[in-house]
């Protein structure tokens, strides 16, 4: 007999005979009966248990098969009576948070430290379900674009924005070191393909200990060729962040609606402000080089209040502040064509234009009092011609938290990496897997 999915129980014939399977959710006993809640990959179905029938414990995997009954008081209309319960595996051990409760109230070192098993609480699990449609429309609308999907390196050589951020390995008795993004790979594609993206891990050895810092996430980075400028590269973003919006309502309507997400509203045209108005429009120095995450918060609600804009793209940010590899503003040198979008206040992209005339990278290079033959296996795709290009990266799970208000980063992410989380790790997996091939 076929599986019949929650969702698909209440499109069941009253009396047809359905099988279910997954998790037992809770088991609620009154006078006469039991209720069996059973929850799959799609949500809740309910089963009536009658006669002293035995339930197994709440997470152990059962199959039921028994027959839809209209019901108007359970989900959908249908339940399912005179059901015959198997279990699928031995009964399970009593989880470390109430996963059938409407709320999951426990700290957040519990939810990490338990996170394989606190993640099937359904206000939990809608958390990555709107990162993954999010995931879907970032691709859908690059792929529609006419980008190619890569998949770079995560060993590499040398560091790519600063030797004081990675993480160094030992690569077979060498030095190597984990990349902090695809930023070489992806740029040298740009000569084969013109267009490319890739999904994937990057890792950051910075030593931070906030809610808004991870030592490893997933970033949605993007590189273009044959721009004029980094507003190009901006027109591109906002579209790839429609269609991320676009995704999370057609592919996730239950989880925005069970997380109480607050999907925002991609303005045909990003706002922008120049880093030096910037400045002033939130009271920092004229000298200031960077923006802190009070003048961040300023910018979001200016940029709320002004331009009914949940984004704004802060332009021009001092080229001192910006990698060697990042193309200066034409007409002032000071500053760079380059922009950070901010998402409601905080900092989610960095994107812009990139060098492309070999010319260029030998004198930004030697000005970092650098040699240029260090760089000599990326240098060569630019040595053979390389046309106008810029890019951006994307932080998923900043992208997630804003969207469920989440007040730390880690409780959107699978297996958060920190300055001081190393774990959940399948360490055990890792021996057993050494001794079978020892």
């Amino acid at each position: 007999m076929r599986r019949t999915l929650s969702t698909e129980l209440p499109h069941a014939t009253p009396g047809q005979t359905v099988r279910l399977q997954g998790w037992v959710h809770r088991r609620r006993e009154l006078a006469a009966l039991t209720f069996l809640v059973l929850r799959d990959r799609t949500g809740l179905a309910q089963v009536v248990v009658k006669d002293g029938q035995q339930v197994p414990p709440e997470e152990t995997t059962v199959e039921v098969t028994g027959i839809a009954t209209a019901n108007p008081q359970a989900p959908g209309g249908i339940e399912v009576t005179e059901p015959v319960i198997t279990a699928l595996t031995e009964p399970a051990a009593t989880p470390p948070v109430e996963l059938w409760r409407p709320a999951m109230n426990a700290s957040l070192p519990t939810l990490l430290d338990h996170a394989p098993v606190t993640w099937r609480h359904p206000a939990q699990r809608v958390k990555w379900e709107l990162a993954a449609a999010s995931l879907s429309g970032f691709r859908d609308t690059l792929d529609r674009a006419g980008f190619t999907e890569i998949h770079t390196p995560k060993f590499v050589a040398s560091a790519t924005e600063s030797g004081a951020n990675v993480f160094e390995v030992d690569y077979f008795g060498r030095p190597a070191y984990l990349a902090q993004s695809p930023q070489f790979y992806k740029q040298q594609m740009v000569g084969v393909f013109e267009r490319v993206y890739e999904v994937g891990p990057v890792f950051r050895a910075e030593p931070h200990d906030t809610v808004r810092h991870l030592a490893e996430y997933v970033s949605l980075d993007a590189e273009l060729g044959f721009i004029d400028d980094h507003r190009d590269v901006l027109r591109v973003l906002r579209d790839v962040l429609a269609g991320m919006v676009s995704a999370v309502h057609e592919r996730a309507p239950h989880a925005v609606e069970l997380s109480g997400a607050e999907v925002p509203v991609v303005p045909e045209e990003i706002p922008v402000i120049h880093f030096r108005d910037a400045l002033a429009l939130v009271g920092a120095p004229e000298d200031e080089p960077d923006l802190a995450p009070e003048h961040e918060r300023a910018l979001g609600a200016w940029a709320l209040a002004e331009h009914g804009s949940d984004f704004v793209a802060v332009e021009g940010y001092p080229m001192a502040k910006r990698p060697f590899y990042t193309h200066a503003q034409p007409d002032d040198a000071r500053w760079s064509n380059s922009f950070d979008l901010l998402f409601r206040g905080l900092e989610l992209v960095t994107g812009g234009q990139r060098l492309h005339r070999p010319t260029s990278y030998d004198e930004a290079i030697r000005a970092r009092g650098e040699d240029p033959a260090a760089y000599a296996s990326y240098l060569q795709a630019f040595e053979h011609g390389m046309p106008p290009h810029g890019g951006f990266a994307i932080g998923l799970e900043r992208w997630t938290a804003r969207l469920v208000q989440a007040a730390n980063i880690r409780e959107v992410t699978l297996f958060p990496r920190d300055l001081n989380r190393l774990a959940p790790d399948g360490a055990c997996w890792r021996r057993q897997t050494a001794r079978q091939f020892a």
